[in-house]
């Protein structure tokens, strides 16, 4: 993967993004980067990058979210520390972006500035185990949704496809076809594959680009 200084992800609700963005900031803060994770998931207030907050911050890695994480208030609202992703270029940015075209939205008032720069991927988390993508159609359309809210468009795709603890290994090798399906489709890379951490050296020797990551859940990480 060609390293670049603003990550982006995104997909439905249950795809993984958030686990997928938080253990991808942390990869990069154990490498040695300056890393801030941005919550801009203003939808859905119930499961958040700032569930993560004690290793995040443990690891060096600034998280910046809404004022409402952890909350009952359902408002969109967004931390004006959010425009830091695009005034402060001395660092790398991990976003979470909100699943479907309403969580898209918050995207929209960063993209010029994003694409002036032209120094980010906006990544497309895939678990092909959820009933709204388990088929190219449905993940053609929140594709086409969240590309449309954002006025961005996707650069990559991470294969997430798990069953949470329940996931082996052939729960991932049997994801593959259908993924390089979704690649053939659209055009775009398959940039790694998120695996657990306990499964990931063995997968390691069957396919290429794997992220480990552990698994986190509402505060704590199992």
């Amino acid at each position: 993967m060609n390293l670049k200084r603003v990550t982006l992800f995104s997909g439905h609700y249950g795809s993984g993004k958030t686990n997928v963005a938080v253990n991808y900031a942390l990869n990069l803060a154990k490498s040695g980067k300056k890393v801030s994770i941005y919550d801009l998931d203003i939808v859905n207030p119930y499961f958040r990058t700032v569930d993560a907050e004690n290793q995040l911050v443990k690891n060096g890695v600034e998280l910046i979210v809404s004022p409402f994480a952890e909350t009952n208030v359902d408002i969109p609202a967004m931390n004006a520390s959010s425009y830091k992703m695009v005034d402060d270029l001395s660092g790398y940015a991990v976003v979470d972006l909100g699943g479907d075209d309403r969580g898209a939205l918050a995207l929209g008032r960063f993209s010029d500035r994003l694409k002036e720069e032209n120094n980010y991927d906006l990544l497309l988390v895939v678990n092909k185990y959820r009933p709204e993508t388990r088929d190219l159609e449905g993940v053609l359309q929140i594709k086409k949704e969240i590309e449309y809210a954002s006025r961005m468009k996707f650069t990559g795709i991470v294969n997430n496809s798990n069953l949470g603890v329940e996931t082996t290994e052939e729960t991932i090798i049997n994801s593959l076809d259908f993924i390089e399906q979704v690649s053939k489709e659209t055009g775009l890379p398959v940039v790694f594959t998120a695996v657990r951490d306990d499964l990931a050296k063995n997968i390691s020797k069957k396919i290429q680009n794997v992220l480990p990551i552990d698994l986190i859940k509402y505060g704590s990480w199992l």
